[in-house]
């Protein structure tokens, strides 16, 4: 035999394996759950009791107060909490949610407890373990937004907790990329990233008005990206990427200070247009804490019919290796040289990565096993 509170208790704790899917937190330790009650079936439906040999039957309620009204995530959590709740294994159980959210008072201090946890900038705390790549280019037009976003998704497939930030404010790209049409969640000033084919991003681009021209200068430049650090819910994620503008400008400094553990990925292209330019780009590290992690040579050939045909020239991504390797002093490998592949423009701007197919698994071949390549050597220092 079981009773209510024995019931209860057991609940309470299955449901502090919930974890909310946008804090990572468990919904208990949010106090997201306002209360269980467990009541024998048999005292609602008028019985004296079950069935010789029968589990005891209880209606369990479990009242779920939500951050936010109308999270859209909500469907997510209470599908785990009823699954939790009938998971119960000593007495025939049956859930219902009853979905309210949090008091204003409630939120503000759940929200002052995870920024005092948090202190600001998480990515420069003691002890990070995160591994945040810089995606730069000398120029625009190499697709460095394209790799980027691939990448990304490329780490999320392969099971990494993966975020992206579109630090190109003027020519921000990876909403369209990743197919996000949706604002951040805001939590009394805490945004929630928005989470897509495995990846949280944040972008100026989310937000209303930014299709109108940006014309931000340097201070107002760099306080934008300490936002998208400080004033966005992160949790500890295994890789975070950043889309950088193209040259040398405010952006590449700002990253620079207030990432200092971040490594620079330099993008180009074949031609030497392109080569020279983004080696400035790499050279930057000679003024800011910042080291080179490597060279990606995009739109290296497209394949006809079994020919590589190598429509920009050849040895872009060789020459800009070999130059920043003398000029930093350290090894500075090439370590991608990505296909011309028309399939990355047309499902990108559908909203997909073409790594990923349909159901956002990584394509075992193709674009798919070229970006595995360059996401295993990424993380194998």
């Amino acid at each position: 035999m079981t009773d209510s509170r024995h019931i209860e208790a057991a609940i309470y704790e299955r449901l502090s394996k919930v974890i909310d899917p946008e804090l990572g937190r468990s919904v208990t330790d949010l106090g997201m759950i306002a209360a269980i009650d467990a009541t024998p079936a048999a005292a609602r439906n008028g019985n004296d009791g079950t069935a010789a040999g029968a589990r005891d039957a209880y209606d369990v309620t479990v009242h779920v107060e939500l951050t936010v009204p109308g999270c859209p995530l909500s469907e997510t959590i209470t599908n785990q909490i009823n699954g939790a709740v009938a998971s119960y294994p000593d007495a025939d159980l049956t859930p219902h949610i009853e979905v309210g959210s949090m008091s204003r008072d409630k939120l503000d201090d759940l929200v002052a407890g995870l920024k005092a946890e948090r202190k600001q900038n998480p990515f420069n705390k003691p002890g990070v373990k995160t591994r945040i790549f810089a995606i730069a280019s000398g120029k625009g037009g190499v697709g460095k937004s394209s790799v980027t976003a691939n990448l990304a998704a490329t780490f999320a497939a392969l099971g990494y907790d993966t975020a992206a930030i579109d630090a190109d404010i003027y020519g921000f790209s990876l909403p369209r990329l990743f197919g996000v049409h949706t604002q951040p969640t805001n939590l009394n000033g805490m945004l929630m990233p928005v989470t897509a084919w495995g990846v949280k991003l944040i972008s100026i681009g989310m937000f209303a008005g930014a299709d109108r021209a940006i014309l931000w200068r340097g201070p107002r430049l760099q306080r934008s990206l300490e936002q998208f650090l400080s004033d966005v819910w992160w949790g500890e994620p295994d890789v975070l990427l950043l889309d950088l503008a193209p040259g040398t400008g405010d952006m590449a400094i700002s990253v620079a200070q207030a990432l200092p553990n971040a490594e620079l990925v330099v993008v180009t292209t074949p031609q030497p247009s392109a080569s020279d330019v983004a080696v400035r780009s790499g050279l930057v590290a000679l003024q800011v804490p910042m080291k080179v992690r490597g060279v990606v040579e995009n739109m290296s050939f497209y394949e006809h019919k079994g020919e590589k045909l190598e429509i920009f020239g050849h040895g872009g991504g060789e020459r800009v290796s070999e130059q920043l390797t003398e000029a930093l002093g350290y090894d500075v490998p090439l370590m991608a040289q990505l296909p011309l592949e028309p399939e990355l423009r047309e499902t990108g701007e559908a909203g997909r990565p073409a790594v990923l197919d349909a159901d956002g698994a990584l394509r075992a071949d193709g674009v798919g096993a070229e970006f595995r390549a360059l996401a295993e050597r990424l993380m194998a220092a």
